[in-house]
């Protein structure tokens, strides 16, 4: 096993993707001689050349246009998003186009496209720079959606979502990039599925993202005041993995959903009403949400009281108990 950042492994991802396939190609804003703003991309134009790592003109429309064309000729473009709030210009060809393409040719033309989103609060940057839009991509249909919450899965899920015939919309979390974490040799889990990464056996808490950390620490919190959380990394927002919630709850008898975006109509909303169709006799309490508010994300010296906490979060699990 290696230890590296979180930006780091992304990188080692992309690097072995590339080394492997010919075809896959790096475009976006910056990527190449300046290597990305957050570094993601450093070096790779020096191995690959600019033919292969293309710096774009400042149009996200024109990025995921130019993808979709060269994923028609067979090629598996890595499209970057500079921040998450400048997706939108590039969102009419995302849904009208990237999604649908593959359905609309009845399977005859795979759409291996990548789009990587740095997403997520706790930077202290400016409106445009802290959004987590990963609801509106989630709800349309055609696309997958997936977030990476460490290095080991910064790695592997990269060079899993360019491996997929379908698109894959890739959140990652900006304020996690320079954190440091084991990268192991093969691939801990499939790309679209949960996982488990702290047992318990009082409280399920469902989280993904930035906020897995904050989730495991406020574990180890509530641990030594001798409750038991569970915490299971979603992972994949679309399709989601519900399988080991579900077997969590039915353990746990609560369940607890963590996310930055806004509550309403959201991930943690899709969470909450499946469990509660699929676990009804085995909830001890309603399914609560610890979540962003339904306001635009703040200036950066609100940030704090915005993003969910450990203090929030153990407030939740304590409402959860509560009942």
């Amino acid at each position: 096993m290696t230890t590296m950042t979180l930006a780091k492994a992304l990188n080692s991802g992309l690097r072995a993707a590339m080394e492997q396939d010919p075809k896959v190609l790096v475009m976006g804003e910056d990527v190449g001689k300046l290597g990305g703003v957050f570094r993601v991309t450093d070096g790779l134009a020096k191995d690959f050349g600019e033919q292969r790592v293309l710096d774009t003109p400042l149009s996200e429309s024109g990025i995921i246009g130019t993808a979709v064309g060269l994923a028609i000729r067979g090629f598996r473009p890595v499209c970057e998003i500079q921040f998450d709030g400048f997706v939108f210009p590039g969102y009419d060809q995302i849904v009208s186009q990237l999604a649908k393409v593959r359905y609309r040719s009845q399977g005859k033309v795979p759409m291996p496209v990548v789009v990587r989103i740095p997403f997520g609060g706790g930077i202290g940057a400016v409106e445009h720079h802290s959004e987590s839009p990963e609801s509106l991509f989630a709800h349309v249909a055609g696309l997958k959606v997936v977030a990476c919450s460490n290095p080991d899965d910064a790695h592997w899920m990269i060079r899993q979502a360019i491996a997929s015939d379908d698109p894959v919309i890739f959140f990652e979390p900006k304020r996690r990039y320079w954190e440091k974490g084991e990268v192991s040799e093969t691939a801990p889990a499939p790309l679209f599925s949960s996982r488990v990464v702290r047992s318990g056996a009082d409280v399920t808490v469902a989280c993904y993202g930035p906020l897995v950390k904050t989730c495991v620490e406020a574990a180890a919190a509530a641990e030594a005041e001798g409750t038991d959380l569970e915490v299971i990394d979603l992972r994949s927002l679309s399709p989601l993995d519900l399988g080991p919630v579900f077997a969590s709850v039915r353990r746990t008898g609560r369940l607890v959903v963590v996310s930055e975006a806004p509550s309403e109509v959201s991930v943690t909303s899709e969470v909450a009403a499946r469990v509660q169709e699929e676990c009804f006799h085995s909830l001890e309490a309603p399914v609560l949400r610890v979540t962003g508010f339904d306001t635009p994300y703040p200036p950066s010296k609100c940030e704090d009281d915005y993003l969910p906490d450990l203090d929030r979060v153990l407030d939740g699990v304590d409402r959860a108990l509560g009942w």
